[in-house]
């Protein structure tokens, strides 16, 4: 975990003579076009004056997977204690076992044998990443996205009032479909988007019309210091070396500016009671299970200090739980399962599962009360 280790319009274009200072020199152009642009290698200079957004699969490089997940990353103790094993409960995309364990030492608790990085584009599939439809259902689908995600851009929109950087430039790594940046170019802040995956990239410029780059934070095309807040929400627990992207992320970040973190928190409630069952493992997804303590750490060695923290997420809290209990009824599990369903089945079990969620909003607000919320959000900026 450390350093020797994880619509259309929508985007506000970025005013001219900020232009060369957020992306190296190259003007920018973001209005999207009806298809992306497209990509040219990056040794060719770039076209009609702006920046090519990398949707290439190709050009992403492909790592390694690291030789020995069975040392803990942190504190590369050889010794760890199984905490249960599980397979793919929630998406069914593997039947292979794997083992979540707890370091003796550090007690991280991370995934036992990490996936090899061929695999991981299985675990992902297309589906796994929201596209509007006109139906009743997914219109029903998108109204509660949009409702939910209004407790993130509070707590971005506080982050960025704290640095004092209004209006500065907001990175989202792994933005998926680009809705929560699109939500906030509706109010007016310029917007990116980073995503690893070629289907999430695609769905946030073309479904939401957002800037995008397909590829790695290490390696994306804006300018040291160019950022006032960049976000990871349900970013680090995926990832082999969560540390490259923090430094990453200090890297882009203005000084005063600000990082925002969403993880599951691997010390709430919710983990305690349900186990292997939690949504919040995401076997075999989810790399590492932070805790609060471990984020910090995390935080403190690539120079970060912690500016807030909150144990609660109003999209994710309930809905991590309501998926637990029923994640037959998740609209996201159906659609990546491919259940096969009549409208008005599907509308019924849409329904019994915003129910479900609604009913688990008084547990969710109570352990997050007591300070083991199912999700640690956090607000950190760079050491003073």
């Amino acid at each position: 975990m450390g350093h020797h280790q994880g619509g259309h319009g929508g985007a506000a274009p970025v005013a001219e003579d900020a232009q060369e200072t957020l992306f190296d020199q190259t003007p920018v152009d973001f209005e999207p076009a009806e298809e992306p642009p497209v990509p040219v290698p990056h040794s060719a200079p770039p076209s009609h004056g702006r920046i090519h957004l990398d949707l290439s699969a190709e050009e992403v490089p492909e790592p390694e997977t690291p030789a020995a997940s069975e040392l803990c990353p942190a504190c590369d103790s050889p010794a760890s204690r199984t905490l249960f094993q599980a397979t793919d409960r929630l998406y069914h995309t593997t039947d292979r076992v794997f083992h979540v364990v707890e370091c003796a030492a550090c007690k991280l608790i991370r995934l036992s044998p990490w996936p090899d990085v061929r695999e991981l584009g299985q675990f992902y599939p297309p589906e796994y990443w929201f596209v509007p439809e006109q139906d009743a259902t997914s219109r029903l689908e998108e109204f509660y996205r949009r409702a939910v995600l209004r407790d993130h851009i509070r707590f971005v929109l506080k982050a960025i009032e704290n640095s004092g950087l209004e209006q500065g430039l907001v990175l989202d790594c792994g933005c998926g479909g680009g809705l929560f940046l699109k939500m906030l170019a509706e109010r007016g802040y310029p917007v990116a988007g980073l995503d690893f995956s070629l289907a999430a990239a695609t769905v946030a410029w073309r479904q939401n019309g957002v800037p995008v780059v397909c590829g790695k934070l290490n390696a994306a095309p804006f300018a040291p210091g160019s950022c006032a807040a960049v976000t990871m929400f349900h970013v680090l627990e995926h990832l082999y070396d969560p540390a490259s992207y923090l430094d990453a992320a200090h890297r882009l970040l203005a000084p005063e500016g600000r990082l925002v973190i969403q993880v599951p928190n691997a010390a709430s409630w919710q983990f305690l009671l349900l186990g292997e069952n939690w949504r919040g493992i995401d076997v075999p997804r989810h790399l590492f299970d932070f805790r609060a303590a471990d984020i910090e750490i995390l935080l403190d060695r690539c120079g970060f200090e912690i500016v807030r923290l909150k144990h609660f997420s109003l999209r994710d809290s309930p809905a991590s739980l309501a998926t637990s209990l029923a994640p037959g009824l998740d609209p996201m599990v159906r659609r990546v399962r491919a259940v096969d369903e009549t409208p008005r089945t599907k509308l019924l079990k849409d329904l019994l599962y915003l129910g479900l969620v609604a009913a688990s909003l008084p547990f969710t607000l109570l352990e997050a009360a007591c300070g083991a919320g199912a999700m640690l959000m956090v607000e950190a900026r760079k050491k003073r």
